[in-house]
C-alpha cells in the first residue's frame, strides 16, 4: 500500500452511499476533417446525457496510463477501479479466463487468443477473423482441444469466447508469465513470436517453448478454414495477488458486463458477476433489480470501443445513441454518485486504442455544475475536474459519496 493509500484508508468512513461506474469501452475519439472535425460523442444525439450533464454535473478527462502510454482493456480498467495498472500489472489471458467462470491454480499460467485470417505465406490479414460467430469459434476450439490435450507433461485447456475470441491455459510445473504477444498488432505481418520479458526467468522460458509447441501443433489443424486459419495469443500471464474492493474501499461491488474479459476484470478484484443480461438495457434493468443488494455498481458497454476498432464512425455513433436511448431505465434509481466514462479512447481514425485523454462525467450533489449543457470532449476540456489520472477516478468518487474524513486540522 502506498503513502497516499494509506492516507486514504485512514480518512476513509462508511455512510452507506451508492455509486455507479458506467463504462462506455472506448468512448473516446479525436475530431479529424473527415468526420467533419467532430467527434461520434459530439455528432450523437443524447438527450438523456445531455440533461444529466445539464442537472448538476462535473466534466474533464483523464489519464488512463501515463501521458503518450496506450492502454489495453485490463490496464484502462484497472485505473477506473483505482489500482495504478503501473503497479498492477495484469495479463490478458488471466483476465479473460476468470471472466468465462474459469478457475485458474497456481502455476497456471493462461492467454487470450483471437482467431485470424492468415494468407499462402503466413501473413496476417485479418486479425479478428472477421469476428466470427461464436458458433464457429466454439466448433474451432472443440478441434483444438479434442486434438491437444497435453504437450508433454503440461496439460493444455482450450475454451471458448465470444466470436473470435477464446483462451488457452497451460497447467504444469514450473511456468510463469508473462511473455509478449504473438499479435503482430496490425495486418501484413507475420504471427510474432512469444518471449519472456525477462530474459533470465526459467519459467518464462518454459512456457515460450510451450507456445511454440501448441503453434506446431494447432496450426495444421485450422488450415483448412477459409477464414479462421490461425489465432494470436495476447496477455500470457500468471494470476497476480491483488487486493480486493472490498478491502481497498470498504464497498460492496458488482459487475454487469456482458462481454467475459470485463467479468475477469471485475472478479479479479472481488466483484460479484451478476450474470444474465446481454443489451445495455438489460444491464441497466438488473441493476434497477439490484439496487439494493450492493454500494457500488460497475456496468460495462462494450458497443463503442467494438465500433471504434473497426474504424466505423456512424457505427460509433449510433453505439452511443443505443445507450442514451436506455439510460432513462438506469437513472430509475438514481445513486448518490454516478461516473460514466470510458476506459481508453479508441478513435475512428486510429482503428484503435489511443493514449488519448477520455472524457468523463460525474454527477452527485457535491458535484457543483460545470453549467455544460453537452457531454463531449470539447465540452470536458473546460469541466472543473480539468485532466487527471484515471486511478483517481474511485478517490473523487468517493469524495463525492462523502465517504472520507478531513484530513489534518
Amino acid at each position: 500500500m502506498s503513502k497516499l493509500d494509506e492516507v486514504y484508508a485512514k480518512l476513509q468512513v462508511k455512510n452507506g452511499a451508492k455509486m455507479a461506474l458506467i463504462v462506455l469501452d472506448g468512448l473516446g475519439d479525436i475530431a479529424t476533417q473527415s468526420q467533419g472535425w467532430l467527434t461520434p460523442l459530439e455528432a450523437a444525439r443524447t438527450p438523456n446525457l445531455d440533461a444529466l450533464s445539464c442537472s448538476g454535473s462535473a466534466q474533464g478527462r483523464m489519464i488512463p496510463v501515463a501521458p503518450g502510454i496506450t492502454p489495453g482493456s485490463g490496464p484502462g480498467h484497472l485505473a477506473l477501479f483505482g489500482y495504478d495498472p503501473i503497479d498492477w500489472q495484469v495479463g490478458r489471458g488471466v483476465i479473460e479466463t476468470l471472466g468465462l467462470g474459469i478457475e485458474l491454480k497456481n502455476g497456471d499460467v493462461a492467454a487470450r487468443a483471437n482467431f485470424c485470417s492468415l494468407n499462402k505465406e503466413g501473413l496476417v490479414t485479418d486479425r479478428r477473423a472477421g469476428r466470427i460467430a461464436t458458433e464457429v469459434c466454439e466448433r474451432l476450439c472443440t478441434i483444438l482441444s479434442s486434438n491437444i490435450t497435453k504437450i508433454g507433461t503440461t496439460k493444455v485447456l482450450i475454451y471458448p469466447g465470444k466470436e473470435h475470441r477464446f483462451v488457452i491455459v497451460f497447467q504444469g510445473n514450473g511456468l510463469e508469465g508473462p511473455l509478449t504477444d504473438t499479435d503482430p498488432n496490425r495486418e501484413g505481418l507475420m504471427i510474432a513470436e512469444a518471449v519472456p520479458t525477462d530474459p533470465s526467468n526459467v519459467g518464462q522460458a518454459n512456457v515460450a517453448q510451450l507456445i511454440k509447441d501448441f503453434y506446431k501443433l494447432a496450426l495444421p489443424l485450422l488450415a483448412a478454414e477459409k477464414t479462421a486459419n490461425g489465432f494470436l495469443m495476447r496477455g500470457v500471464a500468471h494470476q497476480p495477488n491483488i487486493p480486493t474492493f472490498q478491502q481497498r474501499y470498504g464497498l460492496k461491488a458488482a459487475a454487469i458486463a456482458v462481454y467475459p474479459m470485463y467479468k475477469g476484470l471485475s472478479q479479479l478484484v472481488g466483484m460479484i458477476k451478476i450474470e444474465g443480461p446481454e443489451t445495455i438495457a438489460q444491464q441497466f434493468e438488473r441493476y434497477v433489480a439490484e439496487y439494493d443488494n450492493y454500494d457500488f455498481f460497475f456496468i460495462h458497454y462494450k458497443y463503442t470501443d467494438k465500433s471504434g476498432e473497426d474504424g466505423d464512425f456512424a457505427a460509433k455513433v449510433k453505439a452511443i445513441e443505443d445507450f442514451d436511448a436506455a439510460l432513462p431505465i438506469f437513472l430509475a434509481r438514481k445513486p448518490d454518485v454516478i461516473a460514466i466514462t470510458g476506459d481508453h479512447s479508441t478513435p475512428c481514425a486510429l482503428k484503435g486504442h489511443s493514449w488519448h485523454p477520455q472524457p468523463v462525467l460525474l454527477h452527485s450533489k457535491a458535484s457543483g455544475s460545470d453549467k455544460l449543457v453537452r457531454f463531449t470532449e470539447t465540452g470536458a476540456n473546460s469541466g472543473s475536474l480539468s485532466v487527471f489520472e484515471a486511478k483517481y477516478l474511485m478517490r473523487l468518487m468517493q469524495a463525492n459519496a462523502g465517504m472520507f474524513d478531513k484530513y489534518g486540522a
